[in-house]
């Protein structure tokens, strides 16, 4: 593992790549113990509060968990999707909160990865899936709902759906479509959306999932972007005219 002294990128982030990279190729394996802070230090020609640093960027990314005691130190972490799908979430979060990308991006890529997994969970599903996906459509249809609490099913609707696929890289991937872009599309369109509409919808996808047919599943998911981005388009524009 090396850095470039001369490179301008920070010293510490440099050292992380190194080591990410190490763990990546499988240089460092799985609970594989790194060297000391000393011995790193003296490896890569740095203070041992620089290597302090880097090794706080690797936990951040779950890559490395540190442990005390005269056993202890720096391991490799095993990572698992589950642990991963907090970083997804906040880093997708951050992306739609700091606008750096569209609605209509984000919602086009949100629909299209659920899409994906629609055929999947219409043939794998299980009982369990189902029943959280018809709790929630009983629960978005109640009356006296606040915004937030229905929000919160609509979350939970679409995560049973999407984990109905049982396809762990999917699961991961659309926790940040599902998790963090669905709250932030129901902050955009909560004033505007006629939750009939969305429950009619949302039980029309549940009818498709449990008649294994995923080609009407899509089909529906499609009919819920379209409303979604109706729903957006007459906000923006509200908010247009009274800028």
């Amino acid at each position: 593992m090396k850095i470039d002294p001369n490179d301008p990128a920070d010293l510490s982030a440099q050292i992380a790549t190194a080591i990410r990279d190490a763990i990546m190729d499988g240089t460092l394996i799985v609970d594989e113990r790194l060297p000391s802070e000393s011995e790193l230090a003296e490896q890569f020609s740095v203070s041992r509060p620089t290597v302090r640093e880097a090794l706080k960027r690797l936990a951040a990314q779950s890559l490395i968990r540190t442990q005390r005691g005269a056993s202890g130190g720096a391991f490799v972490n095993r990572l698992s999707y589950k642990d991963a799908y907090t970083q997804q979430i906040t880093t997708s979060t951050l992306l739609l909160s700091m606008n750096a990308v569209s609605f209509t991006t984000a919602c086009e890529a949100r629909y299209a990865m659920e899409r994906a997994c629609a055929p999947l969970s219409a043939a794998r599903r299980s009982a369990d899936h189902l029943a959280t996906m018809r709790a929630e459509i009983h629960r978005q249809s109640q009356p006296g709902l606040t915004d937030e609490a229905f929000c919160t099913s609509d979350v939970a609707f679409h995560r049973a759906l999407v984990d109905g696929a049982g396809n762990p890289i999917l699961s991961y991937q659309l926790a940040g479509a599902v998790e963090a872009m669905q709250p932030l599309m129901n902050i955009i369109t909560f004033t505007a959306r006629s939750r009939e509409t969305i429950v009619a919808l949302h039980e029309a996808i549940a009818d498709a999932v449990e008649a294994h047919d995923g080609l009407m599943a899509c089909d529906r998911l499609s009919a819920l972007e379209a409303e979604t981005l109706a729903l957006a388009r007459s906000v923006f524009t509200a908010r247009g005219k009274r800028a």
